[in-house]
């Protein structure tokens, strides 16, 4: 049904009324975009956070506040350990400067965390398995992914298989839904906007990787020149003109 983006069938489905999900949730405009839908589209919603030292830390702030606006139980893990193995831009303690190759992989982003989706994925389909959800929700999108290769669907669907052999002995068990996969960020300002949520995404959500709260621009908060702010921007720029 995700395939390609619809917004009509997005609020006109009824295929998960009796399902529990998990939705990965950094606070963001992707995660919260699919948590005003999840509360639409789902029997109950658990929200999933993940504090790994981010520069953006403000992200998790926001996250509780909206957790309790949408009245969404919500859970951090602490995972500080992760950029003692790994480099990136998006970690606290970094002399990394984003907009720059990854010093490990010059075809990636600064801005890149090896395997930060595989071991978000991984926590939240745990989650899901012990409380006995059908679903995680995941708000990866490959037509605005940001050069990052475990945003795509063919990663996705191949760590789904993998994750069910490995809890439940074949490929069936929890789904991995990533509903944005084929959604533009403009779409994305749109179904929040159906949704009645638009001035909540504007408001409330963080997307700056360099964790800038105090400028507010049309599209919300940020520094404005990050990559995360800058496709933010274009896509609500699109958006506006649609109005």
């Amino acid at each position: 049904m995700f395939n390609p983006f619809d917004i009509k069938t997005m609020l006109s489905t009824q295929d998960f009324k009796t399902t529990t999900c998990v939705l990965c949730f950094s606070g963001g405009q992707d995660s919260t975009t699919l948590a005003l839908w999840a509360k639409h589209a789902f029997k109950q919603t658990y929200l999933l956070g993940f504090n790994y030292d981010q520069k953006h830390a403000i992200e998790l702030t926001q996250a509780q506040k909206i957790a309790r606006m949408l009245e969404l139980p919500y859970k951090v893990l602490h995972l500080s350990c992760l950029q003692e193995i790994s480099t990136s831009a998006l970690f606290a303690r970094t002399p990394h400067a984003l907009n720059t190759p990854h010093p490990q992989a010059l075809d990636l982003p600064s801005s890149f965390v090896p395997n930060r989706n595989a071991l978000f994925s991984t926590l939240a389909h745990a989650y899901a398995f012990n409380l006995g959800a059908q679903a995680v929700l995941l708000g990866v999108s490959m037509q605005d992914y940001s050069g990052y290769f475990d945003c795509r669907q063919n990663f996705i669907e191949s760590l789904q298989v993998s994750l069910n052999l490995g809890a439940f002995g074949k490929k069936e068990g929890i789904n991995l839904l990533t509903p944005l996969m084929f959604a533009s960020k403009a779409q994305e300002f749109q179904l929040a906007h159906a949704l009645g949520g638009l001035e909540l995404i504007l408001e409330q959500t963080h997307t700056c990787y360099e964790g800038v709260r105090e400028n507010r621009h049309d599209y919300g908060y940020g520094c404005g020149a990050c990559p995360a702010c800058q496709l933010r921007q274009k896509g609500y720029r699109e958006f506006a003109k649609r109005l």
